[in-house]
């Protein structure tokens, strides 16, 4: 059977990486490999749209980067939460978490 995969839903990919972020700073490719195994292969973040909301977060200094060398050897911008970034997450975690308890709500009346 094929696996399905979720777009997401906008402004959620922020969310993603603001939380993935939060745990220790990585380059872009281990960013979207977390994702994606954390979310049992569902969310396959392309580089198309991982990229620019990197920019887009690091723009609004929720995030910040700093080169470094991957475990292969190879040079890559690492990211990491900014203080700022921190309470963003928060917050968007909590409008999150009332979010989907609503949908819920309504996706169970009878």
């Amino acid at each position: 059977m094929e696996k399905e995969t979720a777009d997401l839903l906008q402004g959620t990919l922020d969310l993603l990486i603001l939380k993935t972020l939060s745990l220790e700073p990585m380059n872009g490719w281990a960013i979207s490999k977390r994702i994606r195994q954390t979310s049992n292969e569902t969310f396959d973040v392309k580089q198309g749209s991982l990229y620019p909301c990197l920019h887009r977060l690091e723009e609004r200094q929720f995030i910040q980067a700093e080169w470094g060398v991957t475990e292969n050897n190879r040079r890559a911008k690492f990211y990491s939460l900014t203080p700022l970034g921190r309470s963003k997450l928060e917050k968007e975690t909590a409008v999150w978490k009332r979010f989907t308890m609503n949908v819920d709500l309504i996706l169970q009346m009878s």
